[in-house]
């Protein structure tokens, strides 16, 4: 069987990022028997139609029928009632007479029951092998969406730029801009992957960054959240500038050292400012809350202390690093690490994907085990 209408599907995927949060990134092609394309589309925003009933949309616009045809998806089909009636029913109903999925879904809610039910109507179902091309591209694009599914925490990649040396910034902080335009933009295309973009306090406080997408327009902007323990977030921050695209998280009031802070933070909450106040700014609890409020892929860009305790927790999935071909000397590093004994006790990686990004180097590099879920 040629898996090349599953490649489409997959093409179609892409056009979910920056729309579908938090539903996974899906896309569907219907084909006849002789191989024609009758159908496409893929999944829009959280609460609108899903790839297959976009595709039969499609086919129905172009005034073809799907009667006996093949449904290429790159997820299993829902099979439960959401915002949206299931997927599964409705590729029975219009009578399709075979189902080809790249991707299980291990949402509790579908869990085999989208294949189950098809299967139950006489429909036959071709699961792709998890080795297959298709099926690990479609793995790749909703890796966030599996991660919340199965670990109940986001996929979590932490974003660096430094020089050829390490440097993310010289002595006095100044970083802008140590990679060119073409790697800043392609950071961006990253952000706009992400559900959330995550800093800390003290990049507020120093660089007053906007953390949103600007190297396109995307239908929607990611989730901007600060962690701030104290409630030090200024209420004229840029990335407060969409008071509903943000989130600031302190801690609750009888854990707070400083005697202003519960002030701060009702200042914050009286500007409109989303705010999440936790017993303990640990990362389990920060991930825990942000995968209850459907965040899939948290985007990490911070310094070098919050980068540092992040490594320390053991929770980074995938380091997107952008390597300048420039040597600073002195300056700032990228993470705040305690002294090592010896180096086995290095914190190791696995490159997943080097690429040149204009004059600058794009590392991927992901932790042992991390997508083994």
């Amino acid at each position: 069987m040629s898996f090349a209408p599953m490649s489409m599907a997959v093409a179609l995927a892409h056009r979910a990022i920056a729309l579908s949060d938090p539903n996974p990134r899906v896309g569907c092609v219907i084909t006849a028997p002789d191989g024609q394309v009758l159908g496409q589309g893929h999944t829009q925003q959280a609460g609108g139609p899903h790839a297959e009933v976009m595709a039969l949309r499609d086919a129905q616009a172009r005034g073809l029928s799907v009667k006996g045809a093949t449904a290429w998806v790159t997820l299993e089909p829902c099979a439960h009632h959401g915002r949206t009636p299931p997927c599964a029913d409705a590729l029975v109903r219009e009578g399709l007479a075979r189902v080809v999925v790249a991707l299980h879904d291990p949402n509790p809610l579908v869990a085999g029951q989208g294949t189950a039910r098809l299967r139950a109507a006489g429909i036959e179902v071709v699961e792709l092998p998890p080795d297959a091309p298709e099926a690990v591209a479609a793995r790749e694009l909703n890796i966030g969406f599996l991660s919340r599914m199965v670990r109940k925490r986001p996929w979590v990649r932490v974003k660096m730029a430094a020089s050829l040396d390490g440097r993310t910034a010289l002595p006095d902080g100044r970083s802008q801009w140590i990679t060119q335009e073409a790697a800043r933009l392609d950071g961006h295309d990253w952000r706009a992957r992400a559900t959330a973009v995550l800093t800390g306090i003290g990049t507020v406080l120093a660089d007053d960054p906007r953390l949103d997408v600007r190297s396109r327009e995307v239908p929607r902007q990611p989730l901007r959240v600060v962690m701030d323990r104290q409630w030090r977030t200024p209420l004229h921050a840029a990335v407060l500038r969409e008071p509903e695209r943000a989130l600031v998280i302190g801690l609750q009031a009888d854990a707070l050292a400083e005697p202003e802070a519960h002030a701060r933070h009702t200042a914050l909450a009286a500007a409109g400012v989303p705010t999440l106040a936790l017993p303990a700014l640990t990362w389990p609890d920060v991930l825990a809350a942000l995968a209850e409020r459907g965040v899939n892929e948290l985007h990490v860009e911070a310094g070098a202390t919050l980068t540092g305790s992040l490594i320390a927790s053991g929770l980074a999935d995938e380091w997107l690093v952008y390597l300048a071909p420039k040597l600073l000397g002195a300056g700032r590093g990228f993470a705040d690490l305690p002294a090592l004994a010896a180096l086995d006790q290095a914190p190791t990686m696995a490159w997943h994907s080097v690429a040149l990004v204009g004059a600058d180097l794009r590392l991927l590099a992901r932790c042992p085990g991390a997508a083994d879920f």
